[in-house]
């Protein structure tokens, strides 16, 4: 008997170690009930941090690449500046827990100083940007209790007033009133589960207010006019998850006094599995993803001012092991009743594919209302996913044509990312907007690791043609910018070109001769390179920065000038053969100039032909002494398109090929 209870101790002891040390088994203990990191991937070690930014340009349109860390993302956009952003993804690190980024520029990322937090954190960053410009980031900490909520004055480059946020055990999310209503700037966060916190005094506090049972993660909140549009910040909704993970009631509430008090509204049964049920948890292609209700209010003042939306994933049809579309559904009454749901993706025969992990927001300005999700209709076998996204401008009833975001396929199983079953790959992603556009943000698997993504939507390819010049001092060279397509982009771009390095002597100028901006697409404009007497001779970089009407989107690209030997030859310099030279500028517009030598005195014409060998013009220069000569070759009354042009001499005949460029 003795014996027994030494082994039925040593048992249950074990029982113990495995539960409080999940890494000591190769199972991955990961609860259905959370949508917490699991334990046994947190890690001190600090050395996973990203790799330098980058900017992956595919088939002319650019995803830009700002790292590896981990996975569930989310994303702000400053509403005083388009142009400022910043992202935070999980990272592995238990004494960071989430790692952020951020843009001034909309272009260019950078990893931001993480809070000094003085605690152990657990990850699920979330953010958001009041209307003063500050911006909270708001964390997970210890075991798990509750968040920790900093702010950012200056865009995520330093923070400050890092407090105590939300108290809870699983997924937490936060809010700020940008309007100047009764409540402006205002701070909301809500945490599994259901407890709400609101601070009036910018972050500094938080204050319990209200609270409400709800057994799955998947409380959010957000900020929205009362429903007849006269008080701004007049709704702040509130929605938890209860019941089934493959079968979960929405609970929407909604506050008119700041947050103070809270009204029930509705409970909703919306959505079912999405994909299949895999160990309590709704999978696709092995990636855990839940059926959150994400939600957002229009507070533009357009006509669907005060509409209240729901964007969810779930199974079409119902049933484990189908695959999920994304719905949309919108509420005019503050989440009483609510509309028929709308199918955000639009591809033919969705049965065939998975439509998952959508994120919405919806425009302050114009009240667009923008959904990204993961697709895998690009995919005949499913196993692989493009980031997609899509608007609606007439309030949910109908939305744009879908496009792709991301620029490259990714595996979703990354089984080198992490493994599992099912795999802890992430719960959502993240979007945000300004008035023009939107920037998206991702965990991205297309290297085999938990990648860092953004880019814009709506947006626009842009390419430079040639990508690279030659001239000489004294001379110019011409490219074109080439907007060869747009994903629903309609706005007005705008180009600037700088030169680095300056020349020690002369100068490289830059102009844009038909005028430096595009309002129709697909089209071009002109750049020319101009080298001053004297100018340097180098290896010069012109950087082309292309932007929307408010900044943004931005995209930059380069085209290398050579310059090469000062001056040019002069006529009748001695000449050691025949020869005929390459037409400089080429590209050109609308004049070159063509060079040749003669090494004996000879009869001398210069013949252009199309590409498709018709004569278009004919230079006769007559007899010609030996040495070194030039003609001009003016095609104004030609159009853009390959030219070749022909040296006939008594003794010597050679043909090279030009492009004009209009």
């Amino acid at each position: 008997m003795r014996k027994f209870f030494i082994y039925l101790s040593i048992f249950f002891l074990g029982v113990l170690i495995y539960v409080k040390n999940p890494g000591t088994s190769s199972a991955q203990w990961d609860d259905p009930r959370y949508d917490r990191v699991p334990d046994n991937l947190r890690t001190n070690d600090n050395s996973n941090f990203s790799s330098p930014a980058s900017v992956v340009t595919i088939n002319d349109y650019d995803n830009f690449d700002i790292g590896v860390d981990f996975s569930e993302v989310h994303i702000v956009m400053n509403p005083r500046n388009p142009l400022q952003s910043i992202a935070a993804w999980n990272n592995l690190s238990s004494s960071i827990g989430a790692k952020p980024y951020y843009t001034i520029n909309g272009v260019d990322w950078t990893a931001a100083p993480n809070p000094s937090w003085a605690a152990t954190m657990a990850g699920d960053p979330v953010l958001a940007y009041d209307s003063l410009g500050n911006c909270y980031f708001e964390n997970m900490y210890g075991g798990i209790v509750g968040t920790k909520v900093a702010t950012s004055s200056d865009n995520g480059q330093t923070w400050a007033n890092i407090g105590f946020g939300n108290t809870g055990n699983d997924k937490n999310w936060i809010a700020a009133d940008q309007t100047n209503g009764p409540y402006s700037n205002y701070v909301y966060t809500v945490m599994t589960p259901g407890n709400f916190k609101r601070s009036t005094d910018r972050g500094l506090t938080f204050t319990q207010t209200f609270s409400s049972t709800n057994s799955l993660p998947g409380n959010m909140v957000c900020v929205g006019p009362s429903l007849d549009g006269t008080v701004q910040g007049g709704s702040v909704y509130f929605v938890t998850s209860t019941g089934s993970a493959f079968n979960a009631i929405y609970t929407f509430n909604r506050s008119t006094d700041g947050g103070a008090t809270f009204n029930f509204m509705s409970s909703q049964n919306f959505a079912n599995t999405v994909g299949t049920q895999v160990g309590g948890r709704n999978s696709v292609q092995n990636l855990r993803t839940r059926p959150y209700p994400f939600i957002c209010a229009d507070n533009s003042y357009g006509p669907n001012r005060g509409r209240f939306y729901v964007i969810y994933a779930s199974n079409t049809p119902v049933g484990n092991g189908n695959k999920p579309d994304v719905f949309s559904r919108y509420s005019t009454d503050g989440g009483t009743t609510w509309s028929a749901e709308v199918t955000v993706n639009d591809d033919v025969n969705s049965q065939l594919n998975n439509q998952f992990m959508p994120a919405p927001w919806c425009d302050k300005e114009t009240g667009k209302l923008y959904v990204q999700w993961m697709d895998t209709r690009d995919c005949p076998t499913s196993d692989s996913a493009l980031i997609y996204a899509s608007y609606s401008t007439d309030g949910g009833v109908t939305f744009a044509a879908n496009q792709p975001v991301s620029n490259k396929k990714f595996r979703i199983n990354c089984t080198q990312c992490n493994g599992g079953v099912p795999a802890y790959l992430g719960d959502y992603n993240a979007i945000t907007s300004n008035s023009k556009t939107s920037m998206l943000a991702w965990t991205d698997f297309r290297n085999n690791s938990f990648g860092n993504y953004v880019a814009y939507f709506p947006d626009y390819a842009l390419r430079m043609n040639p990508t690279s010049v030659e001239i000489n001092s004294s001379n110019f060279a011409v490219f074109r910018a080439v907007v060869p397509s747009v994903k629903l982009y309609n706005d007005v771009t705008t180009f600037e070109a700088t030169v680095t390095p300056p020349p020690a002597s002369g100068s490289l100028t830059v102009s844009f001769p038909g005028g430096n901006t595009l309002s129709s697409y697909p089209d071009s404009l002109l750049v020319r390179v101009n080298a001053a007497p004297l100018t340097s001779a180098g290896i010069y970089s012109v950087k082309i920065t292309a932007n929307g009407s408010n900044g943004t989107p931005v995209h930059v690209r380069t085209v290398t000038v050579t310059v090469g030997l000062v001056g040019i030859s002069s006529e009748n310099e001695i000449a050691t053969s025949y020869e005929l030279s390459q037409n400089y500028p080429n590209p050109f517009n609308p004049s070159t100039k063509i060079s040749y030598n003669l090494l004996n005195q000879t009869n001398v014409s210069i013949s252009v032909f199309d590409a498709m060998g018709k004569l278009v013009s004919t230079i006769n220069k007559g007899t010609q002494e030996p040495g070194s000569h030039s003609v001009v070759f003016n095609a104004n009354n030609l159009s853009s398109g390959v030219y070749y042009y022909k040296l006939v001499t008594d003794n010597f005949t050679d043909t090279k090929k030009m492009l004009l460029i209009k």
